[in-house]
Parts: C-alpha cells; structure tokens; sequence
C-alpha cells in the first residue's frame, strides 16, 4: 500500500520549437522575456538567486537551483503551500528545439493547483511561443 502523503505528481509538457536553444534559453532567463509570456520577475540565471514571479492573482516564491545555460534551468515554485520544482531541458534537434518543461512535486491533495498547472503551462508554451517569433 502506497503512502499518500509522499506520492507527489508532476505536470509534463514537451514541444518542439523551430528556434535555437540559445533564443529559447534568452526567453527563459531574461527577465523582460519572461514578462512577456510569463509573469513579471526579478529573475537572474544565477544558482542560488532568489526571486519572484509577480502576478495579479499574487506572487511565487522561488530559487534558482541549477543553471547549464542553453540546456538546464531548474527553480523553486512555492505558493500558496505549494512547494514544487521546475525544470526546463532543452535539447537540440534537426529542426530546432526539443523544450521540456516539468513542474513536480503535487501532493495527492493538491488537486487545485495540479489542475491549474495543467491547464496554465500549455498556454504559456503558447505564448512564449509567439515572443520567440517576434524577437530577433
């Protein structure tokens, strides 16, 4: 029998971009970027570094854990009780990018949020989507 309190699930989406790495990278850690697809920050690529996402349903609390610019980003996400990691993988492929995001760490009662995150990441792969097609 499985301990419920532990057993935590993650949020995975995966999409191939037709961009560079190192513009996917730029979009992921320069805090004007992330504004436009994210959430306002304070943002800085630095293992370590603790900053914010500001949104107007409140803020996430977050550190930077791991950073291997153009192929690893890896951070914190803690509100509301939640305390969750995301990492970013980006792999380079014949027609661009291979992006991978996974937000892990829900708790089995955490349904609200899994939920949310579920729906919330697709719509921001959407948008960051399109900030990568309008900047050089």
């Amino acid at each position: 029998m499985s301990d419920m309190s532990t057993e935590t699930r993650s949020v995975i989406i995966e999409r191939e971009m037709p961009f560079p790495a190192e513009k996917i990278w730029r979009a992921l850690t320069q805090p004007h970027l992330i504004q436009e697809w994210l959430m306002q920050s304070d943002f800085k690529p630095v293992v370590d570094h603790s900053f914010n996402f500001n949104a107007d349903w409140g803020s996430v609390d977050c550190r930077v854990l791991e950073v291997e610019p153009n192929k690893t980003l890896a951070y914190s996400w803690d509100a509301y009780g939640l305390e969750t990691i995301v990492t970013w993988t980006l792999t380079p492929t014949g027609k661009g990018t291979h992006l991978r995001m996974e937000q892990a760490g829900f708790l089995a009662d955490q349904r609200q949020a899994y939920g949310g995150a579920r729906s919330g990441w697709p719509q921001f792969f959407d948008k960051l989507e399109q900030v990568l097609s309008r900047t050089e």
